[in-house]
Formats: C-alpha cells, structure tokens, sequence
C-alpha cells in the first residue's frame, strides 16, 4: 500500500510539471479546476514536458526541449519566466499560442548564443498563432475609444491608462512559422502581437520567421522596441494601429521574401490627435520575385500611412520595392488626404534621411492614394547605411544567417 501511494505522488509530480491547465480568474470569478493541475509558487519544468492550459502562478522553464500544445494563457498576477536555450513546439493537431493576459508578465531572457525559440512541429507558416502580449497602457481605437475588442480571438480588451506599465521582458527569442487565420478567417493572429503594451516593458533582439501575418503588430499602447528583425512574413513586416506611440525605438530590419506585402503599415485608427512614435535606423529589403499576398495588389510600397497614421523615422535604407506582381510600388506612400492634410503638413509624419537604392520603382518621390495638389520628393542621403546587429545563433534558422541581406 505504501509503495502505491508513493507511485502516486511520483506521478503526480511529473503532471505538475508537465502541464500547467488551471482556469484562469478575474478578481470577481470563483476559480475552477476542471480537473486539471493548479499551479503552486516555485513550480518548475526542468528540461522536458508540455507546456498547456491556464496558469495563474509563477513558473519557471529551465533550458530544454518543450511542447507547446494549445492556447497557453498566462493570468493576471503571474509571470512565466523562460531560461536561454529553451525550444518550445507547437503542435499544429491543435489552435496553439502563448498569451501573456493584462497583469501578468513574461521573463524570457536568452542571450545571442542560447536564444529561447518558438518553432512549429510542421515548419510551416501559419501554423500556429505566436506570442501575443497584452498591457495596461492608453490606445486610441476607432472613434477615439480608449479600449477595444482584440481581434486575435482571444475576447480580450484591451487599453488602459498606465504608459508605464510592465508586461516583463523579452530579449533574445524567436518565434518560427506563427500567424494564423482565425474564426471566419477575417482576423488572423500575428508572429508577435502588443496590445496596448507599456514602457516598461522591455522587448529586444527579437525574430518573427515566416509568419503569415504581419511579423510585429502594435494595437496601441508605449512599449518600444530594439533590434528587431522581420523575415519572410506573408503579410507585413511592422504593423501598427489604436495610436501607438513608443518613442525610443532602433535598429528595425525587414527582408520580404516569397509572399510579402507592406515593409511598414502604419495607421492610427483615425484619430488624427495621436502621439507620433519615433524609430532611428530602419531597413527594408524586399527580395526579387516576391510577391504580394493578393495578385496585382497595391500592398508592394515599403512604408504605408493611412488612417492618420503618424511616424518619424530617420536612417531609412529602401531595396527592392518594384511592382512585382502588384502596382504602385512606392518607397513612402501615404494613402488618404486626411493623413496628407493633418499628420504629413503638420510634421508628424517624417522619413529623412533616407536612401532608397535604383532597385524601387517610382525612385526619390512619395506616391499617394489620391490626387495630392503638392506631392512630394526626397533626395537620397548618402551618410544612410543598412542597419547593423550582432549575429550568432538567435539569427540564424536551418544554417541560414538572417543577417546575410545587410552584407
């Protein structure tokens, strides 16, 4: 009898730290169980193990080799915290994802060497739906709404009134073949998605690979980003609505290659009082023969304004936005006159300086989405260079070095 009740609690431990699948709780909410494993301060996975279901406890994942099976939501009041070197697999049998909730926190610390990567067990695009952050930070939606529905089917809102709130840390992490379509398939889920995400938050050295949506996706919020890098998503490269306004972000690289529409979309839901965010050293490479999702489309310009969308950039290098299977490739374009009129005239809308190649069509003049009575031009700044990181392994996927187009 003895040794039954110790194979018992044996394996009870391993289920504790295999699976996490409690209910998460708002402050007004009974909890549930469900029949799952709640999780206890102090709870680790050490090397090996699924990671699923709800946690509203810290937990700690040592480096190593993990499953990642179904939506994993984190709760309010709890941080995950990942070491360097953990690899975690989502299975594409189920809707798979990590959603940091309002009030909880993400610790993922890799470092160049032992990034902490996110991959799929199909290695295929949009096999799963990639790390979504959610903040406490102000937005501005449609209508100037100061929250809003998220749109990654999650039923979150999201907006707060905290810029400096703190989501954790993320540096040194890469999410492999994330995005999703959703539902009826009008919403998708992106590589990695902040919503309304705070300064506080630190967020560096990230890599969204070969995403079917765009690769970062701001809906509002303050948080700014370093060395970013955007390779072979589908859709965009960098995304952004509901006003965000991070303003100390640096060293943004973009290589489109395949399927790939807008380097940059940028919008402010049409709210024209928006706080520009600001992003020193950008650089955009479209590769011959890629192509936009939608065959002739007009999604094949570098950077895109619309919807009052605002932006000051300096150290933009352009290569390679032609008309490849689209029309009306442009290096900056903005797409309505309301965004010409009260963003672009009144300085919240900068690109400068900048250095597009011979390689764009419609060289060294801005395109627009309707007749603008005083279109503009720009001359190449000579003094621009591609941006430049540091490699190793956090940039390289399947022996390829992602850092090779800056060469």
């Amino acid at each position: 009898m003895k040794k039954n009740i110790l194979t018992l609690v044996a394996l009870a431990l391993v289920l504790s730290v295999t699976s996490c699948t409690v209910d998460i709780r708002e402050d007004n909410d009974t909890p549930t169980n469900n029949g799952g494993n709640q999780q206890t301060p102090g709870n680790v996975m050490d090397g090996s193990g699924t990671l699923t279901g709800e946690i509203f406890k810290d937990l700690l994942i040592k480096k190593g080799n993990y499953t990642l099976k179904g939506i994993v939501k984190v709760g309010s009041g709890a941080t995950i915290t990942i070491e360097p070197g953990a690899i975690f697999t989502a299975t594409t049998s189920d809707v798979s994802g990590l959603v940091i909730l309002k009030g909880a926190k993400i610790n993922a610390v890799g470092t160049g060497d032992l990034p902490i990567i996110f991959t799929s067990d199909n290695k295929t695009p949009g096999d799963w739906g990639g790390i979504t952050l959610y903040g406490d930070a102000p937005i501005k939606a449609l209508n100037g709404a100061t929250t809003a529905l998220s749109e990654d089917g999650n039923n979150q809102y999201y907006g707060g009134a905290d810029a400096n709130s703190n989501s954790g840390t993320m540096k040194f992490v890469r999410v492999e073949y994330g995005g999703r379509k959703i539902g009826d398939g009008t919403s998708e889920t992106n590589s990695m998605t902040f919503y309304a995400v705070g300064a506080g938050t630190t967020l560096e050295n990230l890599v969204a690979y070969k995403g079917t949506d765009d690769g970062f996706e701001f809906f509002g919020g303050t948080v700014s980003t370093k060395n970013l890098v955007s390779y072979g998503n589908y859709d965009d490269a960098f995304d952004w609505q509901d006003a965000w306004s991070g303003q100390n972000n640096s060293n943004w690289f973009a290589y489109q290659t395949g399927i790939g529409n807008f380097g940059m979309e940028i919008e402010a839901s049409s709210n024209a009082d928006n706080i520009a965010p600001k992003v020193s050293n950008i650089t955009l490479i479209r590769a011959a023969g890629t192509l936009p999702e939608a065959s002739g489309s007009a999604e094949v310009s570098a950077i895109q304004f619309k919807k009052q969308g605002t932006g000051i950039f300096s150290n933009v290098y352009i290569d390679g936005y032609k008309n490849t299977g689209g029309k009306n490739a442009y290096s900056v374009l903005i797409q309505d006159l309301a965004t010409e009129t009260s963003q672009l005239k009144t300085g919240k809308i900068k690109v400068e300086p900048i250095y597009a190649t011979v390689n764009n069509d419609n060289q060294l003049k801005f395109g627009y989405g309707f007749t603008s009575t005083n279109p503009l031009t720009y001359t190449n700044a000579a003094t621009v260079t591609k941006v430049s990181m540091v490699g190793g392994a956090w940039v390289t996927v399947n022996g390829v070095n992602l850092l090779s187009p800056l060469k």
